[in-house]
């Protein structure tokens, strides 16, 4: 027979259960069965892992707003240029489809934010660490003369955010023109205005082939 999981491992699976029922319940409404069910796990034995429920659901959101300030950020440590690393960072920061649970969390976490302390605070923290996110690429930019912004850089960067937020929305509302695709580019059409640069992808290096010495 297999061997009981880790209680760090056990864990997890709460935190990813806790996420998948507050998209199905919604933020404030899930309940401890509701979370069990998900984790196929009966009441009890969440709150032996978890005997604050409410523990849980923060470390759950915690786990959803990873992806879009720690992963983000590690995407581009290794990108020197500033104009490819504004756009890695446009483009990960949407939906890829109106089914992406980590936005739909995000977005039962913003409709709960105006009755929860806690819920708002969360919120507030990933939109400035975001901002900042935004603001170091663009002040690179400036100090390399690769962008000449119409405006400070913290006014571009929760300006491209806020743009995030709102097109991340439409994506998951099922909007008919808005897409991944097209938020990316509306985005950028925003950003292009606001460095001054026209933000073309930097040609990649042409492969070479060793050619076979001669007989």
């Amino acid at each position: 027979m297999p061997g009981r999981k880790p209680r760090s491992e056990r864990r997890i699976d709460l935190i990813e259960a806790a996420r998948r029922a507050m998209v199905r319940h919604g933020a404030e409404g899930v309940l401890l069965n509701q979370i069990a069910e998900e984790a196929g796990l009966t009441s009890g034995a969440v709150l032996y892992h978890y005997p604050d429920i409410q523990e849980l659901l923060i470390d759950a959101h915690h786990a959803g707003m990873e992806r879009f300030y720690e992963l983000r950020v590690k995407a581009i440590e290794a990108l020197d240029d500033p104009v490819e690393r504004l756009l890695v960072t446009i483009r990960s920061g949407l939906p890829t489809g109106s089914d992406d649970a980590d936005v739909r969390l995000l977005c039962e976490l913003g409709g709960a934010a105006g009755r929860s302390r806690v819920y708002a605070a969360l919120l507030t923290t990933l939109f400035d660490r975001q901002v900042s996110m935004y603001q170091g690429i663009l002040e690179s930019g400036v100090a390399r003369g690769v962008f000449t912004p119409a405006s400070g850089a913290t006014v571009i960067a929760r300006n491209l955010v806020a743009l995030e937020d709102a097109y991340g929305y439409r994506i998951v509302a099922r909007h008919p023109t808005i897409g991944y695709a097209e938020a990316v580019e509306l985005i950028v059409d925003y950003a292009r205005m606001a460095t001054g640069n026209p933000l073309t992808e930097p040609p990649k290096p042409k492969r070479t082939t060793a050619r076979r010495p001669r007989a």
